[in-house]
């Protein structure tokens, strides 16, 4: 399996001539949806949805997300489906479980959107914009390193909890050059506590999984 980091939050997965994108959102560049034949969508905020880029994709373009986005994209000329934590699917030739609800916390004042997580494949777990438990061996983490609802040490404690073989960093596009270069010396760091591949992928750049 290829993984390839688009930018900010957006990832693609290629497999045997199939392609499935991860949060298509608006601070992850253009051309997002090339060579799809699935999307995942995990909630509604706009760095992981772009409702006009989707609305522009064909109609054999198929989503799978929670009921909030698919209240969004109502009317795109693809098929959404509505996926609930535990549920199970094929997405484009790839194997997925959805997993967990609801988003990190905001504020007090701010009520929770909803947040559904992807395991795919039972190789690459994509938490979106929580710290969810994934409850099963997770080889490859897409971890979450900068957001206003999170600190840099959720991120090294979240590491601990799944401990997977790889983790990449992602939801990274706000910080400037010293900020990645913060984010690259914490993994590194706690790569070498766990001797694991724990780095940053830079936007274009990919990894083949096992």
């Amino acid at each position: 399996m290829k993984l390839t980091k688009l930018g900010h939050a957006c990832w693609r997965l290629e497999k045997d001539g199939s392609t499935l994108v991860i949060d298509p959102g608006s601070f992850s560049g253009e051309s997002l949806l090339d060579g799809a034949d699935a999307v995942l969508i995990t909630h509604e905020h706009f760095d992981h949805v772009d409702a006009e880029l989707l609305r522009g994709a064909g109609p054999g373009l198929e989503v799978w997300t929670c009921q909030a986005v698919a209240d969004v994209l109502a009317g795109v000329p693809g098929t959404v489906h509505v996926v609930r934590d535990g549920d199970r699917f094929e997405a484009g030739g790839f194997q997925v479980r959805a997993v967990g609800e609801t988003h990190a916390k905001l504020l007090p004042d701010v009520p929770q959107v909803q947040n559904v997580g992807f395991l795919v494949d039972e190789e690459v777990f994509y938490p979106g914009d929580a710290f969810t438990p994934p409850g099963a061996e997770v080889p490859t983490l897409l971890v979450p390193t900068n957001a206003p609802w999170m600190r840099l040490a959720e991120t090294i404690l979240y590491l601990r909890e799944v401990r997977p073989a790889r983790a990449y960093s992602t939801h990274d596009g706000l910080l400037n050059e010293i900020g990645l270069g913060l984010i690259d010396n914490v993994l590194a760091g706690e790569a070498g506590r766990q001797r694991a591949d724990f780095r940053r992928v830079p936007v274009g750049e990919s990894v083949e999984l096992p």
